[in-house]
């Protein structure tokens, strides 16, 4: 069965599309990625579709669909790599492709990424604070 790879780096999960997506092979993805962010704890998901010449509403409805469920695991999305006609066709096809950020490249996606998770963590790290004074002040009174 074919499957798309899936590699880590760091807390980042990078996934390179180099062949044409069927539903078992999108469902397959996305079991795998699920299943790989849960393991890892990862924080961003880099998905390079440059190979790719032509994208249709099935591959962005996949990409829309792995953004979800990545944003629902607390991990960010970003696809970069992508060809001018498949912007074309997606903003044609009328997809959005909400909770997607999009980047030229790998090194500017993966800046993206870095970025927002850092952000993640200041803004967990200030509620945290934020939680701990209002115990205090609520076992103050």
């Amino acid at each position: 069965m074919d499957h798309i790879p899936i590699l880590r780096m760091g807390e980042f999960l990078l996934i390179t599309v180099q062949v044409d997506m069927h539903d078992r092979l999108a469902i397959s993805l996305q079991d795998d990625l699920t299943d790989q962010i849960v393991r890892h704890g990862s924080r961003g998901v880099l998905i390079d579709i440059s190979s790719l010449d032509v994208v249709d509403s099935f591959i962005g409805r996949m990409l829309g669909n792995i953004a979800a469920m990545s944003r629902v695991l607390d991990a960010q999305t970003v696809v970069v790599g992508m060809q001018p006609a498949v912007a074309i066709t997606l903003v044609e096809l009328g997809l959005s492709l909400p909770g997607i950020r999009t980047a030229l490249s790998v090194e500017r996606g993966m800046e993206i990424l870095r970025r927002e998770t850092s952000r993640d963590r200041i803004e967990t790290i200030a509620e945290e604070d934020l939680d701990a004074a209002e115990s205090g002040l609520n076992g103050a009174f």
